[in-house]
This record gives C-alpha cells, sequence and structure tokens, in this order.
C-alpha cells in the first residue's frame, strides 16, 4: 500500500463541477491499494498516517502529528501511484489492486482512519476527480507499507 502524504493548508475534490469533500489545516493523502494488500495493512498506514510527525511544534520542527494538532484527514483513492515505471514510456498499473479490491481496502483504510479517531472526508474511487489543494511548506511525504510490516 503506498500513500503519498501533502501537508495542507486547505484540499478539496470535485467530481462534474461538484465539490465531495473539502478540509482545513491537515493532510492530503493519495492512496495506492496494491495487489496482495489486506486489511493488517490498512490498519497500519492508517496508524502511521495518523502519527507520523510532520506538524510543526512550537518551535517550528515537525514533531506533532495529524491526531497531535487535530488536523483533517483528506483520502483520495489513485490507483497510479502503484505505476511500474522500469521501462518503456508507457506506465504499467500491473500492480495495482483490481478495482473491485482497491475499492474495498480503500473504504477498509477510512473506516480504521475513523476508529483512530481522525476526522476524514475521501475522494471517489473509479471517479474522474479534481484535486485542489494549498500544499504547506511545501510538505510531500512517500509512505509505503508492505506485507511484512504489518506482523
Amino acid at each position: 500500500m503506498i500513500g503519498l502524504l501533502q501537508r495542507v493548508c486547505e484540499a478539496s475534490v470535485t467530481v462534474a463541477q461538484e465539490t465531495v469533500a473539502r478540509i482545513g489545516p491537515g493532510l492530503l493523502v493519495f492512496l495506492a491499494v496494491e495487489r496482495g494488500d489486506d486489511p493488517a495493512q490498512c490498519r497500519r498506514m492508517m496508524a502511521r498516517i495518523a502519527d507520523y510527525r510532520i506538524f510543526p511544534d512550537a518551535a517550528g520542527r515537525m514533531n506533532r502529528s495529524l491526531r497531535d494538532c487535530g488536523g483533517e484527514l483528506l483520502l483520495v483513492p489513485q490507483f497510479t501511484l502503484a505505476a511500474d515505471t522500469r521501462k518503456g514510456n508507457r506506465p504499467s498499473f500491473t500492480p495495482a489492486a483490481p478495482p473491485a479490491e482497491g475499492e474495498r481496502l480503500f473504504h477498509e483504510c477510512v473506516a480504521q482512519a475513523r476508529a483512530l479517531g481522525v476526522a476524514v472526508q475521501t475522494g471517489r474511487f473509479g471517479a474522474h476527480m479534481q484535486v485542489a489543494l494549498v500544499n504547506d511548506g511545501p510538505v510531500t511525504i512517500h509512505l509505503r507499507v508492505a506485507p511484512d510490516e504489518t506482523r
């Protein structure tokens, strides 16, 4: 499972000219489910996202987590993060989970984040989305949870 975390001042998702999600300060996370992922990765990924210390403390150091600062989370499904780009001029999406499995685990991630007490908004799985954000910092982190990290 792959997450691309962006610390934001605000972010939103629009589908067919309708805003379907909007957050203030917090994290925008593009999330890719890969073949072989399971609910254990969802739990680990959401725990890491909720507790990842990338928000500034009083001294300006990245020492506070999303939960520490009460920030919001915008989760956006994005299978293209799982692209295999090792050869050629066109990405292969074979590493991404099949759509039904990806959607099921995306919703499991949403449930896990909510169980951790995180305020969550989401993009729409399978929709063509426009994502707007004001990146804070900028801070962008690539986070991966492999199956062996969940044991």
